[in-house]
């Protein structure tokens, strides 16, 4: 999806290749022309950028002991989405946004505090029964 967003529907093929280096921009258009560009693609765009980095945020903890840091996850997760946004902008697939960056790196950090609840509940738990 990140890389062949075009082919699926998310932008349009017809424009040529561009690019926004002007933090919130794209996500102030898409909430204020909602309506005119559809739930599915504000949600696609908004929400799908966020949920495809909270499992980033939530493995990394678990299989990497040294990144349990919020600090951490959040550079290593905005690291991995500018790697992924400067492959689309060097390739001209897809685009690269900044917004997308944000958005990335936000649910990077959801995923990361999903995996602070969890481990607390799993400690809770293994405490009561000790």
């Amino acid at each position: 999806m990140l890389f062949f967003a075009e082919s699926m529907g998310r932008t349009f093929t017809e424009r040529t290749y561009h690019y926004n280096l002007v933090p919130f921009k794209e996500i102030k258009r898409f909430l204020v022309h909602w309506e005119s560009l559809g739930t599915m693609a504000v949600m696609l765009n908004l929400f799908g950028n966020v949920a495809a980095f909270v499992p980033y945020g939530l493995i990394l903890p678990i299989m990497y002991r040294r990144l349990r840091s919020l600090g951490r996850i959040t550079l290593w997760t905005f690291e991995f989405s500018l790697l992924v946004e400067v492959l689309q902008l060097v390739s001209k697939v897809g685009s690269f946004d900044v917004d997308d960056l944000l958005l990335n790196t936000l649910g990077g950090i959801l995923g990361y505090l999903g995996f602070v609840i969890l481990d607390w509940i799993r400690r809770k738990r293994d405490g009561k029964t000790s």
